[in-house]
């Protein structure tokens, strides 16, 4: 119990304590906007990679060579874990903004920070908002900065983590439609941190593994058409790969 107080301790402060900082990067971002990314994409990595370090847990960075250096990509991950965001903007050297639920619009302070992290929030109950946030992900990997969305739709409380939920095919659009690589993601063990045992936080070994990048024109007709099938192939091929080595 203690952890969870820590970590929910810091991030509260966080949010507390760096309001002068968020508003003088919301001031920076309406004139330079990679400054204000890299800055503030900075600042978190640094305070999620401080509250996973609180919990006791270990992470594992496997794959990291197979993110292309130039460009936009669309990284592409299971979701068991609140966690999942931490290592994501913890491990990832890379601008991007991942794909959240639209209710978290409303959160302040939070919503201020997510929108300097160049995060998308996507209505799945409006047809018309949520094809609004696609295109606007599909100019993000354009300029240059990537999106990160868990097509799951939500966490994946299963026990074994190698039981993916299907992709909805609709949500690669961004890829398909920005012409920028896919990186399939695989993560392990965020889910033993917290939520196999809620309220209380224990350490996990956690693995986080880019896969080789997907690049849409080199597949085939069928592979295209079935293009989430195909990205949650290769991620449930890593988690399987994961989970035998750990056995």
């Amino acid at each position: 119990m203690i952890k969870f107080i820590l970590v929910a301790l810091g991030l509260f402060l966080y949010l507390v304590l760096f309001i002068p900082a968020m508003l003088i990067l919301l001031i920076v971002r309406k004139f330079r906007p990679d400054i204000s990314t890299s800055v503030a994409q900075g600042m978190v990595s640094a305070v999620f990679r401080l509250m996973i370090f609180i919990t006791g847990s270990k992470v594992e960075v496997r794959g990291s060579e197979n993110i292309p250096e130039n460009g936009g990509v669309l990284f592409v991950s299971n979701h068991r874990s609140y966690f999942d965001i931490l290592t994501g903007y913890g491990y990832t050297k890379k601008p991007l903004g991942f794909v959240s639920k639209y209710e978290m619009i409303h959160a302040p302070l939070l919503k201020q920070w997510m929108d300097l992290l160049n995060c998308l929030f996507l209505n799945r109950k409006d047809i018309k908002q949520g094809l609004k946030t696609i295109l606007k992900g599909i100019d993000q990997v354009k300029s240059g900065v990537s999106v990160w969305i868990c097509p799951e739709g939500g966490r994946n409380m299963n026990p074994d983590v190698t039981n993916v939920k299907e992709f909805k095919e609709g949500s690669l659009k961004i890829a398909e439609k920005g012409k920028v690589p896919i990186v399939p993601v695989a993560i392990y063990g965020t889910y033993e941190i917290w939520e196999e045992h809620l309220p209380y936080m224990k350490k996990s070994k956690v693995i986080i593994e880019y896969g080789n990048p997907i690049i849409i024109d080199e597949l085939t007709d069928n592979e295209k058409k079935k293009l989430g099938a195909y990205t949650r192939s290769k991620i449930v091929d890593m988690l399987e790969n994961i989970v035998k080595e750990s056995s």
